[in-house]
């Protein structure tokens, strides 16, 4: 299976190629270079293992919550590659991601993973890993104050911006439940193609003018002044 991932919903603006069994990829913390710097990034994977376009089976991309202009950027790149060569897109929550990132780096079973939203919220889901190691949602993703995060009775560890932003409102919240945190970890490309090599082999994958970006918000206008 070959696989094109892109992720640009924060700060990080990252590509990566699967290809079987390997992940190439690239990354870079470039805020509002994300148009400039993504396109290159999946023309240097794709020249590196020697691949066209043509040859992938699929397009991913991580699909948000994030920066209303991050998340934008990141859907109309996956389909307008996939819609000339008539590829399937595979959407991907950049929380999920960043959940997975924990789980295959850190070796955590529940992660709380959150991004922060501005205007004083967080974009939040509670992820467990199951039996092969993927990133499971529980519930629902959220937006809402850090205080009002509710949470199974479990251990969780946190990453993302979200916890950077509120980890003493989000510490005080969780107590006992929360192990620790990393606010310092951004959704990369890399894991938006692990799991989305799991769907698209589970049938989720979609035509490219059915990939739609997920917000939470319902006024997005009101993401304008972000990445």
């Amino acid at each position: 299976m070959k696989l094109l991932a892109v992720e640009t919903a924060t700060e990080g603006c990252s590509a990566a190629l699967a290809i079987d069994g390997e992940i190439v990829t690239r990354f870079e913390i470039a805020p509002r270079r994300h148009a400039e710097l993504i396109l290159p990034m999946c023309e240097s994977l794709l020249v590196q293992a020697e691949i066209k376009l043509s040859q992938l089976d699929a397009i991913a991309f991580g699909r948000g919550p994030g920066s209303f202009t991050g998340v934008r950027i990141a859907a109309g790149i996956a389909q307008g590659l996939a819609f000339g060569l008539d590829l399937p897109v595979v959407p991907v929550s950049t929380l999920a991601a960043l959940a997975q990132e924990i789980m295959t780096e850190v070796g955590k079973k529940n992660v709380l993973a959150a991004l922060d939203a501005r205007m004083g919220e967080i974009y939040w889901g509670c992820y467990r890993r199951d039996e092969q190691g993927s990133a499971q949602l529980i519930g629902a993703e959220h937006v809402s104050k850090a205080g009002d995060v509710a949470v199974a009775d479990h251990t969780w560890y946190g990453a993302g911006s979200g916890w950077s932003a509120y980890g003493d409102t989000l510490t005080q919240r969780l107590a006992s439940s929360l192990e620790r945190y990393d606010g310092d970890r951004l959704p990369r490309a890399v894991y938006i193609a692990k799991l989305a090599k799991i769907a698209f082999t589970q049938g989720l994958a979609v035509a490219a003018e059915q990939a739609q970006p997920v917000y939470l918000r319902n006024n997005v206008a009101k993401k304008s002044h972000e990445l």
